[in-house]
């Protein structure tokens, strides 16, 4: 059964727009690291610039715009109301801003303060957001995939956040860590539990809406984030022991069921009724590719042993996963979701009166289309760049900054737009109620 929306509850459009209109600073961020670093930062994924990085992406970009996202969609989708959603995305989102820069900050090694810094604005940010979340959807029952898959991607972001303390107190030196296995749960919590567990959740119904393809299976939609769920905290389990045969298999597990998204995804926009796809359709192909590629890297090594030593492919597998696979989804996300907000805002403001612009004229295809392509330079420039580091790495930062700067520019461009008109509708209004008073 699918979510019925109710867009009457939409909290007020500056509530998700802010992380929305911030996210590509992190990424512009992250391609600036690689401008300057060039070759260095691809060394090792353990360099402080490449976790720097990493991090700017995961936390910086992919968090910011998924909280954003899921502060418009609960109360739409699954009919929970965050409390003063205007003050609590403010809150979190200031938070979330200052504690990454203080994270990447440490990672760097700026300042011996930036790490403590940057735990208590993201706990803080983190656990704010997770308990308003939580306590909207208190009461709301689990009637579709979607609203299931919001409250496992929940306790996703709570364990992924948790894990990450306990890391950083392991790096600070306050306490002694298995450092090498709670790092491997923090990435399967992180990518596996709260990264795909949510993008799943909102593909449901998204993918259906907006690309015009036929709903997800019953059973796939029914049964794949409990198993993903999991298969991803046992795991964990296994992480801590020492039967590395049974946290093997999980880990294959969960990899083959990240494949079985990309793929089940990419079969349902075969079957699209769209004559063309739209390029945020094509953001979405690139993505699931790309999910699939690291996916196939993934079982090659695990099946030839030879590669497994190698340096590159773990950096490889990031740049597939984080920026081809996420990145172009999310980015794809949100070409659909910011014009439909606009246009959905400005027509509610219009109390039926006035007519809100056209979905197309918010944001234009071709203004997408230069953002789309420099993008896909810049995901075949940071696959190649751990093969070819000093002939790639500054290139691929540079694409990655004119990336977010184009994704950044097309945003400005939407608000501008719904300013614009909310100004006009708001004239004609006044103009409509004299006319009428007179």
């Amino acid at each position: 059964m699918q979510a019925l929306l109710s867009f009457e509850q939409a909290p007020p459009i500056a509530a998700p727009f802010r992380f929305f209109l911030t996210a590509p600073l992190f990424s512009a961020l992250a391609g600036v690291l690689l401008l300057t670093n060039g070759a260095d930062i691809f060394s090792s994924r353990w360099s402080s610039a490449a976790l720097a990085a990493t991090h700017l992406i995961t936390v910086g970009f992919m968090l910011q715009v998924m909280i954003g996202a899921m502060v418009q969609i609960l109360p739409v989708v699954a009919g929970a109301n965050l409390a003063r959603p205007l003050l609590v995305a403010s809150v979190v989102h200031g938070l979330m801003v200052a504690g990454t820069l203080a994270l990447a900050a440490g990672f760097l090694g700026i300042s011996a303060l930036a790490f403590p810094v940057a735990m208590v604005l993201l706990v803080a940010g983190i656990g704010l957001f997770v308990l308003m979340a939580a306590l909207s959807l208190c009461g709301v029952p689990s009637t579709s995939a979607t609203i299931a898959g919001f409250k496992r991607a929940l306790l996703g972001l709570l364990v992924v956040g948790a894990i990450g303390v306990a890391l950083v107190g392991g790096l600070e030196g306050h306490w002694s860590l298995a450092m090498m296995a709670v790092t491997r749960m923090h990435v399967a919590w992180g990518l596996g539990a709260w990264g795909l567990g949510l993008l799943s959740a909102v593909a449901y119904v998204v993918v259906p809406m907006f690309q015009i393809t036929p709903q997800y299976p019953v059973w796939f939609s029914r049964y794949f984030g409990s198993v993903l769920l999991a298969s991803v905290t046992m795991a964990s389990l296994a992480s801590l022991t020492a039967m590395e045969w049974l946290l093997s298999l999980l880990e294959a597990t969960t990899v083959w069921l990240s494949a079985g998204f990309c793929a089940m995804t990419l079969w349902l926009q075969a079957r699209s009724k769209r004559a063309r796809p739209h390029l945020t359709q094509r953001f979405w192909r690139i993505g699931l590719s790309c999910g699939l590629a690291a996916c196939l890297l993934w079982g090659i090594v695990r099946v030839i042993p030879v590669f497994e030593p190698q340096a590159d492919w773990p950096l490889i597998f990031g740049a597939l996963v984080l920026v081809g696979g996420f990145v172009s989804v999310i980015s794809g996300m949100l070409y659909k979701i910011v014009p439909f907000l606009v246009w959905l805002h400005l027509q509610n403001r219009g109390k039926g009166k006035v007519m809100a612009p056209n979905m197309k004229m918010v944001l234009a295809e071709s203004r997408m289309a230069r953002h789309f392509y420099t993008h896909l330079a810049s995901c075949g420039l940071l696959v190649a760049a751990p093969l070819w580091p000093a002939v790639v790495a500054r290139l691929a930062g540079l694409t990655m900054i004119a990336a977010s700067a184009l994704l950044a520019a097309n945003l400005l461009s939407a608000v501008a737009v719904y300013r614009r008109h909310a100004a006009l509708i708001d004239e004609r209004l006044a103009s409509t109620l004299a006319g009428a008073g007179a």
